[in-house]
This record gives C-alpha cells, structure tokens and sequence, in this order.
C-alpha cells in the first residue's frame, strides 16, 4: 500500500514509517550478525575472525549496491511526490536495468578480486582460506542483493515500508535454518553461512515479485516504460551512482583499518567483529530515521514542500537523538554481556571489544544528525556534498587507522568510527542549512500545508 508522505503530521508520519523500517533493518543486520553467532558458536574463534576480517570488502561492493538501488528510487519517490504515476514505472523500468547492468559488472569483478585484496589487506595466513571461501560466495551473489535491495527501495520510496518488512522477517528466519543445515549438517564450512545468506536474500527478492505482480499496479510496467531516453538514465545515475561510490569510499576507510586490524592480531580482529555486530544494531534507529528522511524529503520535494520538509527534519532530529543516547547508554552499561553472545570462553576478547563500545556509543548523538542531514540531501536529489562528506569519513578512518591505532593501538582504531562522524557532519549540516535556504526562495509552500 503507498502512503503520501506530503500530508498529515509530519512526526507521526516519520515515526510510523520508521518503526518497520527499523525492524526490517534489525533483520537485515540479523543476516550477518547470524552468521557470525553461529559460526563463533559452532566452528570456533579463528572462523569467526575469518568471516569478520571480510566485512569492510563485503561492504565495499554490497554497500555500493545499496547505495546505487537507494538513489534509484529517490527518483521514483520524487515522481511519485508529483503525482506522475506514468514517471513513477518509467523510473521503476530505469532501475532496473541499470541495476541489471551493474551487477553483471560487479559480480565479474568482485570474484575475480576476491583473494587478492585479501592478500593485500594482510589477512592472518591461518583465516584466508576460511575467509576467501565466505566472500567469494557472497560476491558471486550479488545479484540476489542487488534484486530485494531495488524493490524494497521502490516500495519504500512509494510510502510502504511494511511489505519489504515482513519478506525480511521471514527470509531471515530461513537464513539461521539454514545456516545450521548447511554447517552444522552439511558440514560447508564457513561457505556455508555465505550460501544460507545468498538463498534467504533471494526469497525475499522473489517475494517482493510476486507482491509487487498481484498488489502494486503503479508499479506494473508495458512495453512503451522500458523504451527508457539517455535523459532518464542520465537523471537516475546523477543521484544512484554518487550514492553508491559514498557508501564504497566509506568502505575504503574501513579496508585501511581493516588492514591494520590484522597487524594487531587476531585477539583485535576478533573483539572487532563482535563490537561491530553489536554496533550495528545499536545504530540501526538512527541510521533508520535517516532512511526514511530520503522518502520523506524526496515525497515534499516533488511536491514543492520545503517548509514541510525543514520541519520533518527538526522532529526527526529530536526523536533520532534521543534513541542514540539510549543506545548509547546500553552499549556502555551492557557491553560485556552482549558480546558474550558471540564470544565463548575467550575473557581477552570480551574486554577488548568492551573498549569499541565504550568510544562509539559515547559519540552516537553525532551520527543521528549525520544520517538525517546525508538522506534529507539525499531525499532531495543532491550527491556532491554528501560524496564529499563520504570523501571525509575515509580521511578522518585512515587517519585513525595509520596514526592513532599506532600510537594507541587498538584504542586508536576504535576511534576511527567517531572521528569519521564528525568529518561528515560538519559539511553535511552546511549544506542542509543552505539548501534550505536556496530552497526556501524558489519554493514556497501551499496555504494548506503550513497547518
């Protein structure tokens, strides 16, 4: 079901949209964060540092994908915003075959790299066998990806962020059956998580098919939609690609710290990886209001809102930050506990990974404000700034990488999270300022909007 953002109470409207929202990002995290549970737990330390040491060149091309598919959609929202249901399957037609495209692109490549850049990240030799049979399974799957992560977006981008919700849900069930099945049972290894992932992102692609076949008309495309112009094609890589190359520049920092990570050993890399899978969860609220900023502000966009859109960002601000101080709290105060739920009988890796969660969840405030400046800018078809602000998070990452990790070891590494933040927010929320400024001038809000 569609939902027009550009109606009705701003607060509620975000706050609604943002509860699946988050619940569906929880159980995307549940995804990986599954199989790194069930791996620690099952095959033991050395293969958990095997699947965590491959997270930062996952993301490198996964997070690319979804950034891609995420720009693509802010142009359907933008349509939709208008009330151009013709634009909206022209759109819908234009995504995916630039989604198709790349994805052929990327598989080729990311498989063919796989162990290489493994070998030039110095990955420990006893974890590069276990690790490159995890990630070349995951790359060659890019295109199970790329399909949920594209129909989700558009679903999301016209107002329904249940649907793509309950598919996850269920598909990530699957996932941990699976996982047991293929590793506990079928005895694959560390490949075995990788091929549970693939197979349970691939319903929840088909599922979104079928969905969109019996229930979305708005979305159901003829011949004349896929006859897309270069304009077209043009307008959606304007926003998809700089989204894309965001999320992959943020990666690079993280293949640099990665890189040092392994210097440290695998004690560090270990803690690392259970940190980072409670820190992602603690941050899905946060980067969840972001999300649906981009719908929100796309949807007024298009519809010549701005003021609307100034105000959906100062109540979105006040409910995200609220949430990063909670989590912010927990992570603290309950740290040990949940990283015992990854680590058994390992005392050195629990208090290791204490001191990541200390130092970023002291600093969540900063990067409730980062998401909610990138995906309102985002929402409203801008890429320079928020490219540059990603171009920002790798430099303040490789300084806390090559600098602070050696002066403070793994401390220093753990700073490299709220470091990034920072050099991202500072030109994020510039830019948000002048933009709606300039935007303030050119588009003036309707009489019944301002109630």
């Amino acid at each position: 079901m569609t939902k027009n953002m550009t109606v009705g109470n701003p607060a509620k409207l975000i706050l609604f949209f943002t509860i699946p929202l988050l619940i569906g990002n929880l159980f995307q995290q549940l995804y990986n964060m599954a199989d790194t549970l069930i791996v620690g737990r099952t095959i033991g330390v050395e293969a958990l540092a095997a699947v965590g040491c491959t997270g930062s060149i996952m993301f490198l091309i996964l997070g690319f994908t979804q950034g891609l598919t995420a720009g693509l959609s802010i142009v359907t929202a933008q349509r939709f915003g208008a009330g151009d249901e013709e634009g909206v399957r022209r759109s819908f037609a234009a995504g995916i075959l630039i989604g198709g495209v790349i994805t052929v692109f990327l598989t080729a490549l990311s498989v063919a790299l796989a162990r290489p850049i493994l070998i030039l990240m110095r990955t420990p030799a006893n974890i590069i066998d276990g690790a490159y049979s995890y990630i070349v399974v995951i790359y060659a799957g890019i295109a199970a990806a790329v399909l949920f992560n594209l129909l989700s977006s558009v679903l999301r981008a016209l107002g329904d962020s249940r649907t793509p919700l309950i598919f996850l849900v269920i598909a990530c069930l699957i996932n941990i059956g699976l996982d047991f099945l293929c590793i506990l049972t079928f005895q694959m290894g560390v490949a075995g998580a990788a091929v549970a992932t693939i197979a349970a992102q691939l319903l929840s692609g088909g599922a979104c098919i079928v969905y969109i076949a019996r229930r979305f008309p708005m979305l159901h495309l003829r011949r004349e939609h896929w006859r897309v112009t270069r304009e077209e094609i043009f307008e959606h890589l304007r926003v998809a690609l700089p989204m894309g190359f965001q999320s992959s520049i943020i990666a690079i920092g993280s293949i640099i710290l990665q890189f040092t990570l392994n210097g440290l050993g695998e004690t560090a890399v270990s803690a690392y990886t259970a940190a980072q899978k409670i820190d992602l969860i603690a941050t899905q609220p946060m980067m969840s209001f972001g999300m649906t900023m981009a719908t929100y502000a796309a949807q007024n966009y298009g519809a010549g809102n701005v003021p609307r859109i100034r105000r959906g960002v100062l109540q979105c601000a006040m409910m995200s930050v609220s949430f990063s101080i909670v989590m912010g709290i927990v992570n603290n105060v309950f740290g040990k506990n949940l990283i015992g739920l990854f680590v058994v009988g390992h005392p050195e890796v629990i208090e290791t990974a204490q001191i990541y969660l200390a130092i970023n969840g002291s600093c969540y405030f900063i990067l409730s404000l980062l998401f909610i400046f990138r995906y309102t800018l985002q929402g409203l078809g801008q890429s320079f700034v928020p490219t540059f602000a990603g171009i920002m998070e790798l430099c303040m990452r490789a300084l806390a990488a090559l600098v602070l990790a050696g002066m403070f070891g793994f401390a220093g590494a753990c700073m490299a999270n709220p470091l990034a933040w920072i050099g991202s927010c500072v030109p994020l929320s510039i830019a948000f300022l002048l933009t709606m400024r300039r935007l303030s001038y050119l588009a003036p809000a309707p009489e019944q909007s301002r109630a």
